[in-house]
């Protein structure tokens, strides 16, 4: 509330749909217009980019730039009085105001997972009675007892129960011995029973998100070499343009299948 009192003295007026991006943002850190187009419900580039200005002027976001040239394109982030106005965590990449970043691993990478975010809960699932049910993020280890931070979690309802689902997103700055490495840990998380009891489901899959084929059938060799479960691979692009399509690699099959083989 006194967020909002303050922001009430500069004249500008927060709006449901601000809030709802501000606690969107406390979940995926940083955006780019795009997506806050799509998470914001804006209607057009310009209504879009307007209210980011406002938002940004107002002291809510935080705006910065990456790239160079005609690449650069701005990004936003949550600012500590935007995230007392909408009683989250302030978090997000503390990057300088209008600074600009050449290149940002952190930045690309989690533009990235949000990517894979809103694809899942703010687009159309192609196939009857499949629906976007919770994600969750890790600040820290998903269980005290596996040292494993996952880039995120996602729950999908279908007619036969609840599919849980770790996402881990590649864009190749991480070794294939660390990847080996995150395999055993996934399988002493599914061993363990500490997913069961922690998650209330069953069982789990990985996707495994990446940024070419060729990367993606480098994990894929790594990984089967500790386990054949568990585990699916797609690029990013085919991932994107048809998540519930047959674009998933398991960890020793040569042809890519859906992650529902048949309609559930």
């Amino acid at each position: 509330m006194t967020g909002i009192n303050h922001l009430a003295q500069h004249r500008m007026i927060v709006q449901p749909r601000d809030l709802h991006l501000l606690r969107e943002l406390s979940l995926m850190r940083v955006i780019d217009r795009e997506q806050a187009k799509i998470v914001g419900g804006f209607g057009s580039t310009t209504r879009a980019n307007t209210r980011l200005l406002a938002l940004t002027r107002a002291g809510l976001l935080r705006r910065f730039f990456l790239g160079s040239g005609g690449g650069r394109k701005a990004l936003y982030a949550l600012s500590p009085k935007g995230a007392l106005a909408a009683d989250v965590p302030a978090r997000g990449p503390r990057r300088p105001q209008d600074a600009l970043l050449v290149a940002d691993y952190f930045v690309s990478h989690q533009l990235a997972v949000n990517e894979i975010y809103c694809t899942l809960k703010y687009r159309t699932i192609p196939i009857p009675e499949v629906a976007f049910r919770r994600w969750l993020d890790f600040p820290q280890p998903v269980v005290p007892e596996v040292s494993l931070i996952p880039d995120g979690y996602v729950e999908l309802t279908t007619p036969a129960g609840i599919s849980a689902c770790f996402l881990e997103v590649d864009l190749g700055h991480e070794s294939l011995a660390i990847w080996k490495g995150k395999a055993q840990l996934y399988l002493q998380l599914a061993l363990s029973g500490k997913f069961q009891k922690q998650f209330q489901q069953e069982r789990f899959r990985v996707l495994v998100v990446v940024n070419s084929e060729r990367r993606l059938h480098s994990i894929r060799k790594a990984v089967a070499a500790i386990t054949q479960k568990l585990f699916r691979f797609a690029t990013l692009e085919t991932a994107l343009d048809g998540f519930f399509a047959p674009v998933w690699f398991r960890p020793t099959e040569t042809q890519p299948t859906s992650l529902f083989e048949t309609t559930p």
